[in-house]
């Protein structure tokens, strides 16, 4: 199978996302599938693209990256590009998907999750994996999904949307979460503990360019992540950062967190767990696979935070810890990811 390999792109994610790119593009090619790496903003800059011999080379924009404590700078990736342009899509991006069987999205936040690449793979016929445009919409912008959850009676801690600083003075709750609506990997999300914290909160979440932020109830419990394959919820997975939460530098920094799976709970939590993740799913109208984070109280309710459409497959990645223990190795689930997204087109 001819396969590319969607990463990089213009999100805050981009490091992250080329991380999982270099590994999920490794390990297909290792089932024997002919692979191109291609960076989504960059593209293939040649006057002439022999999309052929890309893919009989497997072709790699890249080969390794390091993702730091703090987020990519945006402005240097478009000056680094050859017509310095910040259109999304980068040269010969559509001939080169159009010649491979499916696009895998190892895409992260921004255009590459909110829907809009896959609006735009819909329109060409062009078949590719996760979510489509709608499910991926909804899931990225965090005050539709908390307004889905609830008309959908799913748990989710109670919040407000707010589209001005000065709007945000109204919340007067603490602690509080605060957060960027459509921001992803915990980019801008602080805890607020008074009114002098919230402040800065809103100023931080505001500053990464988003017209709104989310404002939530701070939820007291055990942090915990569902992944989903095929619509079937796979071992609740529980996350234990170091110290603080769990925040973009605890995400990707090994040894930030320790991560536990099967999780030491009750039979019963694990059964919440997992019957939320696949309500929020269909709630969501999310395909393939995809990740839901919740919190787990002493109580033993488990409250929705947000579901991810296109879960990291970086090293400390939570969706393929998950699928280890149902014995499901990283290749095969990249491998599976591909086939499950392929019958979406056999409908």
């Amino acid at each position: 199978m001819r396969i590319v390999v969607l990463a990089g792109g213009t999100s805050t994610e981009r490091d992250v996302s080329i991380s999982s790119g270099i590994l999920v593009a490794a390990a297909l090619r290792e089932k024997g599938h002919e692979v191109v790496l291609l960076d989504v903003f960059k593209g293939y800059e040649c006057d002439i693209c022999d999309v052929y011999a890309l893919f009989k080379q497997n072709y790699s924009f890249t080969d390794s990256v390091k993702v730091g404590d703090t987020i990519s700078d945006i402005d240097e990736i478009i000056e680094e590009r050859r017509d310095k342009s910040n259109r999304y899509l980068g040269e010969n991006v559509i001939d080169i998907c159009s010649y491979a069987d499916i696009t895998f999205l190892a895409l992260h936040g921004g255009a590459g999750e909110n829907g809009q690449i896959q609006a735009t793979l819909d329109l060409l016929g062009l078949k590719y994996t996760g979510s489509p445009y709608l499910g991926s919409a909804l899931a990225m912008n965090k005050g539709i999904t908390k307004s889905v959850l609830i008309q959908k009676h799913i748990l989710t801690p109670q919040g407000e949307i707010y589209k001005s600083a000065k709007d945000a003075m109204a919340w007067d709750i603490f602690p509080c979460v605060v957060k960027p609506c459509s921001g992803g990997s915990s980019v801008g999300i602080t805890i607020a503990q008074n009114a002098d914290e919230y402040k800065e909160s809103v100023a931080e979440a505001f500053s990464y360019g988003e017209d709104e932020i989310v404002v939530e109830e701070y939820v007291k419990g055990r942090e915990f992540s569902v992944g989903l394959l095929g619509g079937k919820a796979l071992p609740p997975i529980e996350i234990i950062p170091n110290e603080g939460f769990y925040d973009y530098k605890t995400k990707y920094q090994a040894g930030a967190a320790r991560d536990v799976c099967p999780a030491d709970i009750t039979p019963d939590e694990d059964k919440t767990l997992r019957e939320a993740a696949v309500a929020t799913y269909n709630a969501l109208h999310l395909e393939s696979y995809a990740r839901v984070d919740f919190i787990l109280t002493e109580d033993g309710r488990a409250y929705c935070l947000e579901a991810n459409t296109l879960p990291g497959m970086t090293p400390t990645s939570l969706l393929p810890q998950e699928a280890k223990v149902e014995g499901i190795s990283y290749a095969d689930l990249c491998e599976q990811i591909i086939e499950i997204s392929m019958k979406k087109y056999e409908k």
